[in-house]
């Protein structure tokens, strides 16, 4: 089975964050639950309307394009994409075919065929035997995004769709939400011995990363056991069951000639190189610092770990509370504010304790790096700084002020630790057996045993060098 080669092309679909739709001045509005509100005789196909293309939504494509190293279109235009489908009130759909906004350019390693941009369909709602058509969502912009097959298995279509979206939501695009249907993604999957493709299976409508994976992992699977019994693979379009984490057969695959594509006849062509906001250089400058481009800067400037680095780019609001804090402090600062961010703060966010807008107030970033700052200078143990943060969620005082009201300032001072050492010394005497016959563990229990003490107060420096002259 090891011999098969799988090949995998991506189809994913995102839905753009516009004020209106595409051909008309309805509003785009995802989270509208009362259907059939957002329509008008333009999205809803009535005899005698005409489309008028969105500015805004070419921008954006083009705007993907730029930040993934494309060509861009000089000319495009849009065309009639012909099917039958209640969901599609003109019994076509705008969409561009022979002139797409962007060709090539690459994602993660993967090149990318082309990007243009079309009118989202209504959604179907199917209840028993009967369905309905909420048409709030037909003619909202939909950016479609083709991969080269160039993919070989389900992990790297994973990365790349997530990489996608991260994309989408740093340009401003769209917020590309895979469970409300902002973004889905299609997977043409085909397993071969030879160098030549084998027969293509389009897997539709992937709802999240992990059906994503598990889609194309089951495929490959269900091809290869196909081909080994001697049976002949189908070209069509198949569902994914999330239930029976089964793909099943829906239909057989259309191509381009079913959809007897011809130019929109009510619709202008674009001569994109004579708009001014769409040159190259405007686009330029107006891309933000990219989403690689910032895990690159934290790996490889800051020396943070991979999974931190991640989490700050995944997760905006941490990654700005990040920055933030950094700014007040150096490059050792730095990494213990990962540190403590990665674990103790994103931990007690996930856990629905700690608001968002206690990390998007600049006054916190600034507490953070003075905490830091006591923890580098050896005034606090990470016992005790992890004490004092625990205080910061819930109060504006200072991080020093804090740590010395609650009696967590770490302490040198012989006298108080002699004392904690024999306190230590005298409720351990099998301990201090173990150390003075060799066992080296035993003083790092010592030690533990000190600082739960003193509360964290203690040096724990001097206070090892304190059990050593007292026990030898």
């Amino acid at each position: 089975m090891n011999e098969y080669r799988p090949t995998i092309g991506l189809e994913i679909h995102a839905e753009l964050a516009t004020d209106t739709k595409m051909f008309c001045s309805c509003r785009n509005d995802a989270d509208e639950k009362r259907p059939n509100v957002n329509i008008c005789p333009v999205c809803m196909a009535h005899p005698g309307t005409l489309p008028v293309i969105n500015r805004s939504a070419v921008h954006k494509v083009l705007l993907v394009g730029t930040a993934l190293g494309s060509r861009l279109a000089t000319y495009s235009e849009f065309d009639r994409k012909n099917y039958f489908y209640p969901d599609i009130p003109k019994g076509y759909q705008i969409s561009q075919y022979a002139y797409p906004l962007v060709k090539g350019g690459s994602l993660k390693n993967v090149e990318i065929t082309r990007i243009h941009l079309e009118e989202d369909t209504a959604r179907s709602q199917h209840q028993g035997g009967s369905s309905l058509v909420d048409y709030n969502r037909a003619g909202l912009p939909l950016m479609e995004l083709v991969t080269e097959p160039v993919i070989h298995d389900a992990e790297t279509a994973s990365s790349f769709a997530r990489e996608l979206q991260l994309l989408l939501r740093y340009l401003g695009a769209g917020d590309a939400n895979m469970e409300k249907g902002e973004m889905r993604v299609e997977a043409n999957i085909s397993v071969s011995k030879t160098s030549v493709f084998g027969t293509k299976v389009e897997v539709k409508n992937l709802n999240s990363f992990r059906a994503v994976e598990r889609a194309i992992a089951y495929e490959i699977d269900r091809q290869i056991k196909a081909l080994e019994s001697g049976e002949r693979i189908l070209q069509e379009t198949r569902g994914w069951d999330e239930g029976r984490q089964a793909t099943f057969s829906q239909r057989k695959k259309e191509s381009s000639e079913d959809y007897r594509y011809f130019p929109e006849p009510d619709l202008p062509k674009l001569s994109i190189s004579e708009i001014k906001e769409f040159s190259n250089e405007a686009l330029q400058k107006s891309l933000p610092v990219l989403p690689w481009e910032r895990r690159n800067n934290y790996i490889y400037k800051l020396g943070l770990k991979e999974d931190d680095a991640d989490m700050f780019v995944r997760e905006v609001v941490l990654g700005g509370f990040f920055d933030k804090a950094c700014a007040h402090t150096d490059l050792e600062g730095a990494r213990l504010v990962a540190n403590y961010i990665s674990s103790d703060i994103a931990g007690k966010r996930d856990a629905g304790d700690l608001q968002d807008t206690w990390l998007m107030d600049d006054a916190n970033a600034k507490r953070l790096a003075s905490l830091i700052s006591l923890i580098q200078k050896g005034v606090l143990s990470s016992r005790g700084a992890k004490d004092t943060l625990i205080h910061m969620f819930n109060c504006i005082e200072e991080p020093e002020e804090i740590a010395n009201k609650q009696g967590l300032i770490q302490k040198s001072d012989e006298g108080f630790l002699k004392q904690v050492v024999i306190k230590v010394m005298s409720a351990n005497p099998s301990v201090v057996a173990d150390y003075k016959a060799g066992k080296e563990a035993a003083l790092q229990f010592l030690v533990g045993q000190g600082m739960k003490e003193s509360r964290g107060a203690a040096n724990p420096t001097v206070l090892r060098d304190q059990f050593k002259r007292s026990i030898l």
